[in-house]
């Protein structure tokens, strides 16, 4: 089993106090082969995420682990943009030059609320704002794939619980098509796993959807932001992918979906 974890956090992202080289030495110890730092990312002043990266400090990180571990791990540059439609042709402009290997595409916030203040204001109908603000994302951002498409769920289930499938399945499969018809992909985000959700990022069911539909552009990632979980869950991921009929899972090099067999 070819083992790679193409969503990771760390110092780099305002919400992680990782450093990459002990991040890449767990990575190794836990037989990754290839791993793909996802630094969250945002051109929107509104935005937490916003003004925290220094690009400059951030490739010198992921140069110096390259040469570093250049025989005993494959490491891949990458962002987490939050909302990218919605400052699209700034965020191309500033992609342009940078030669990403990967682009994860989220959405945190709606209308400028968090996904926690939507839900306090909207409660269980926060889901069809959160749902409608992925369809507009996967309609227009230059990402490469949708990160934890169901992520509203990690900030409902306590409080509000979880969101009907059969209640969204069409607006979920609107979604899904518009990423096939643009070539995108979707993650099996680990993250839900490890904590009382239980529950990878999205489910399981739209996982099969995006199969049934003809989906084939799949990752996986921890989502960790910390050395400890990296890789965390990623053969129950693999593992998940094969049970929804899936016989790759995808990393990606300059912006291209690469294959691996499974």
């Amino acid at each position: 089993m070819y083992m790679l974890d193409f969503h990771h956090h760390t110092n780099h992202s305002f919400d992680s106090k990782a450093v990459m080289e002990d991040v890449c030495k767990n990575a190794i110890t836990k037989g990754i082969k290839e791993i793909c730092f996802t630094e969250h990312f945002s051109l929107n002043s509104q935005s937490p995420t916003n003004g925290h990266i220094n690009l400059t400090n951030y490739f010198s990180d992921i140069k110096s682990c390259q040469e570093k571990f250049q025989d005993q791990l494959l490491i891949r540059k990458g962002l987490e943009i939050c909302e990218p439609h919605l400052l699209k042709d700034l965020y191309c402009k500033t992609f342009e030059p940078l030669e990403l290997d990967f682009i994860l595409g989220s959405v945190h916030n709606i209308n400028n609320r968090t996904l926690r203040e939507t839900l306090e204001k909207k409660r269980l109908a926060g889901y069809k704002d959160y749902f409608q603000e992925v369809y507009e994302m996967v309609s227009i951002a230059d990402i490469d794939v949708v990160a934890h498409l169901d992520l509203m769920k990690r900030y409902a289930y306590e409080e509000f619980g979880l969101y009907d499938f059969t209640e969204y399945r069409e607006i979920l499969e609107a979604i899904l098509s518009k990423i096939i018809e643009r070539n995108l992909g979707i993650e099996i985000n680990t993250s839900g796993l490890r904590t009382s959700l239980n529950e990878s990022l999205p489910s399981i069911n739209i996982v099969k959807l995006y199969k049934e539909l003809g989906g084939e552009i799949l990752t996986v990632g921890s989502d960790s932001h910390s050395p400890d979980s990296v890789g965390s869950f990623i053969k129950e991921a693999i593992e998940m992918a094969k049970e929804c009929g899936f016989t790759y899972v995808f990393s990606f090099d300059k912006r291209k979906a690469i294959p691996h067999k499974i």
